[in-house]
């Protein structure tokens, strides 16, 4: 059972969409008329998911959408009128994982919000292979550079550095690339 935050300026719209909610196995963990404060709210209510219903999001409500998929991450339902293909890029880009134009229906809830949070999911997968992978080329660019430094330093070849950077790091118990960051900073305070 999730918990749902609903963000809805229509007090009778946000009774239904609620109503659907529980029809379909979630709970509701509040109701709010808008986005702002979105994170102070965020950290307080502590939803699985935030669903919102509007006539056209508001450049500040992706604003705070935007900021919230940066720093605390939820799937996001957003039920609109607006078709724009730029507010639609918006919406996605500040971290929306369903639009759905044309307003909210009771049937079609459960099937947008499972499809909401598989698309968060997978995204979130991603995000965090792209992190990986960033990390891992920045560690590989500063061994590379640790291991110019002692084959330049002592003369070594490319192997025999390498060698000697796995060596220091196993004796110090430290990853390889915090060992190689070592020698560069202190390449550094040498010149």
């Amino acid at each position: 059972m999730a918990r749902i935050l609903v963000i809805d300026e229509s007090r009778q719209r946000a009774v239904e969409i609620c109503t659907g909610l529980i029809q379909a196995g979630h709970q509701v963990a509040a109701v709010l008329p808008s986005a702002v404060e979105l994170i102070e709210r965020i950290e307080e209510i502590k939803p699985d998911i935030i669903l919102i219903e509007t006539e056209s999001p508001s450049r500040d409500t992706l604003e705070h959408l935007g900021v919230m998929n940066q720093t605390m991450p939820r799937p996001v339902v957003m039920f609109s009128q607006d078709g724009d293909s730029d507010t639609i890029r918006s919406a996605v880009k500040a971290g929306v994982a369903a639009y759905v134009v044309d307003g909210f229906e009771i049937d079609r809830l459960k099937p947008v919000v499972d499809v909401a949070v598989a698309r968060f999911e997978e995204h979130q997968i991603l995000r965090q292979e792209l992190a990986d992978a960033s990390r891992k080329l920045s560690e590989r660019r500063i061994i590379e550079k640790a291991k110019g430094i002692l084959m330049k330093s002592r003369g070594l070849d490319e192997d025999t550095a390498y060698a000697a950077l796995r060596k220091l790091a196993m004796e110090k118990s430290q990853p390889l690339a915090k060992v190689a960051g070592n020698v560069i900073e202190m390449a550094n305070l040498l010149l």
